[in-house]
């Protein structure tokens, strides 16, 4: 089963730069969008075999996940449990026989970190809500978490020391959420692998120059690990300034 996770910054403006190419070559079973950035009426992708579940924000052009599926889940959640989170349209999880899959846009605290009180409530609000799903069965969840967790998951560690997606708050939050139970899979995977990232800033030329952050996730429940077969980075995919992530779990 092969899962896929990409911030498109925009599904619109990602589909007239080789959304569709991507997907069609890729065929995942599950394919977990974030910041869509459109309601359902603004564009038209319904890739047949697959099922379609959008939840936007509610303010007009901003955040937003969404998933395509062939295999149809038992159930559909949109949102967890905070209106404050869910009126971004930041989370939808869907619930299969063996587990749970969760698409995550987590909020960024902004340059000026004037979010991060709420960034911080997010982290707490949402570790209740896996821990309350792993109760019936294993979970995974994927996206654009917004932090580099560790100094080899960013290029320029020392100089970004305190910057949005690399404050000493954020890191930790994450350090917890995996003690918790939880497990990165790529670094569990590649736990020495330098210089693979998921995002670059658009500034510079930053990209060719690989000067990236990984800040997208495949996080899986520990007692599932061992049906994943790989995590993978897809690291020459355009299209946005994030690239996608896959992951790969036993048949």
């Amino acid at each position: 089963m092969k899962i896929i996770s990409w911030n498109v910054a925009g599904i619109r403006a990602c589909i007239n730069k080789g959304f569709i190419d991507f997907f069609n070559k890729i065929n995942a079973d599950v394919f977990c969008i974030q910041e869509v950035k459109a309601t359902e009426e603004q564009f038209d992708f319904r890739p047949e075999g697959y099922e379609m579940y959008l939840f936007p924000a509610q303010k007009k052009g901003y955040s937003g996940t969404l998933i395509y599926t062939k295999i149809k889940p038992i159930n559909v959640i949109y949102g967890i449990n905070d209106e404050e989170y869910d009126n971004e349209g930041r989370n939808i999880t869907l619930e299969f026989e063996d587990f749970y899959l969760i698409n995550c846009y987590v909020p960024n605290v902004k340059r000026t970190l004037e979010r991060m009180d709420s960034r911080m409530r997010y982290e707490s609000v949402f570790l209740t809500y896996i821990k309350e799903l792993e109760k019936t069965k294993p979970v995974i969840f994927c996206g654009d978490l917004n932090v580099a967790h560790e100094e080899i998951d960013i290029k320029n560690a020392k100089t970004n020391i305190g910057n949005a997606g690399f404050t000493y708050e954020e890191r930790g939050k994450m350090t917890e959420l995996l003690n918790a139970g939880f497990i990165d899979t790529f670094r569990y995977f590649y736990p020495e692998k330098a210089d693979a990232y998921t995002w670059w800033s658009y500034m510079r030329n930053v990209r060719a120059r690989n000067i990236g952050w990984r800040i997208d996730y495949f996080i899986v429940s520990k007692n599932f690990i061992n049906q994943i077969e790989d995590s993978v980075i897809y690291k020459d995919i355009l299209g946005s300034d994030h690239c996608p992530i896959g992951l790969i779990i036993k048949e």
